[in-house]
């Protein structure tokens, strides 16, 4: 195991990875996963760690019929179900087109039938047939005025499930009268399967009304065609509904687990550990200013001989878009908190998805230090904040994270460590 004093960059992505590893569908799947069915069973899925879950899935079941949607780069090898890439976090046409094929498979499903459901973070924009008179354009519209809104993830997901013809409980109904076992990956502050990939195979009690104040709240400008869709009826399905009553939600993974999963390393190496919790969310550089002062104090604290003390969150933060730049809430939270902590010595920090992907771009996140600000002339690091183009400063200091697909997706991950 690296030193935390010795190597803290390495430390902390030591850190990250066994977070990422303890959620892979590989190693948590297979307790969850009941014998092979007897009759028909169709797996169905979507999600950015959907395509491992599958492959988890056939590894014990063999080859399977089915249909699962990740996002471009995650697919995984199987021997039955079809794995169709599609785009992340703005849906797109093999997305809308492969959430169609999926409902034609459930069309014909009766009593005999089992249908397991895999779903995880990244659901949301995977699983994209907009409901009837609203184009896919129009929706990818909205999809990203919210993500460039700063709006929490709770709250977007509340408006795609009344815009789209799956989530809110849509595609569980559309499976009825099969019985339905949905396997699910948590990204969400709170593990609610509700709001996992907005809640497919999950009733909701929200209505149109609730969604046209989420976009108000945000001042997300929408075409009369969704104005026109958010007045009538809506086909989220409420909680009590029949269609839903021979489906079961389990959730296999969620971000605590990752979070005591590194806590464990970190002790293990020699530190303490203080866990904020596994569900913060807010705007990444406020939240970055409050980790600063809490780090400085827990500094100003210590004594002599004192072991190092290793501080871990997760949750999923926002970046309201002010500038041009390119970025995502992970690195601009580390941009942030660089700055708030301006070269304080002792105090390191990390801040990744663990999905592999900081907003839409292929970077995880990145890694800072007491000497970060000091490698870049007065003022960059300002510009690049106002800019929200944290990835790129990043980039320039070789301190940005790329994993690559991690085939799984339990949240943000972040540590900072005091040695």
């Amino acid at each position: 195991m690296t030193d935390p004093r010795t190597d803290p960059a390495a430390f902390l992505r030591r850190l990250f990875d066994r977070a990422v590893e303890v959620a892979d569908p590989m190693r948590s799947l297979a307790a969850h996963l009941p014998p092979r069915p007897a009759g028909r069973v169709v797996v169905i899925g979507a999600g950015k760690a959907s395509a491992r879950m599958a492959e988890t899935v056939e590894s014990a079941w063999g080859p399977c019929e089915g249909l699962v949607i990740t996002r471009y780069g995650y697919a995984r090898p199987c021997q039955g179900i079809q794995i169709v890439e599609a785009a992340h976090p703005v849906p797109d046409a093999a997305g809308a087109e492969a959430t169609l094929r999926m409902l034609s498979l459930l069309e014909w499903l009766d009593r005999g039938d089992f249908v397991l459901a895999l779903i995880s973070g990244g659901a949301s924009a995977l699983l994209c047939a907009p409901v009837q008179g609203v184009t896919l354009a129009e929706k990818q519209a909205v999809n990203a005025a919210l993500l460039a809104s700063g709006a929490p993830i709770g709250q977007m997901n509340l408006v795609r499930k009344h815009l789209s013809r799956v989530k809110g409980g849509q595609l569980a109904a559309a499976a009825f009268p099969a019985r339905m076992l949905a396997l699910m990956i948590s990204d969400v502050p709170g593990d609610d399967p509700a709001f996992i990939g907005s809640g497919p195979t999950v009733g909701d009690l929200s209505t149109p009304t609730d969604a046209r104040a989420v976009l108000d709240r945000w001042g997300i400008a929408v075409p009369a065609s969704i104005s026109r869709a958010l007045q009538g009826a809506s086909g989220v399905v409420p909680p009590g509904d029949p269609r839903l009553s021979r489906v079961e939600n389990r959730v296999i993974a969620a971000p605590a687990q990752s979070l005591q999963a590194a806590a464990d390393l970190a002790r293990a190496a020699g530190c303490a550990v203080e866990i904020l919790g596994d569900a913060l969310e807010g705007e990444a550089r406020d939240i970055a200013a409050d980790h600063a002062r809490l780090a400085l104090d827990r500094q100003a604290a210590r004594r002599p001989g004192d072991p190092p003390l290793v501080i871990l969150s997760g949750g999923e933060l926002t970046v309201t878009r002010r500038g041009d730049g390119v970025g995502g809430p992970n690195a601009e939270y580390c941009l942030a908190l660089a700055m708030a902590l301006d070269g304080a010595p002792g105090i390191h920090a990390l801040a990744c998805d663990t999905d592999g992907v900081d907003g839409a771009a292929e970077v995880a996140g990145a890694v800072i230090g007491p000497g970060t600000l000091s490698r870049v002339p007065p003022g960059q690091a300002r510009q690049a904040l106002d800019d929200n183009d944290a990835h790129r400063f990043f980039a320039g200091l070789g301190a940005g994270i790329v994993t690559g697909p991690t085939l799984t997706n339990v949240n943000d991950f972040r540590a900072t460590l005091i040695a």
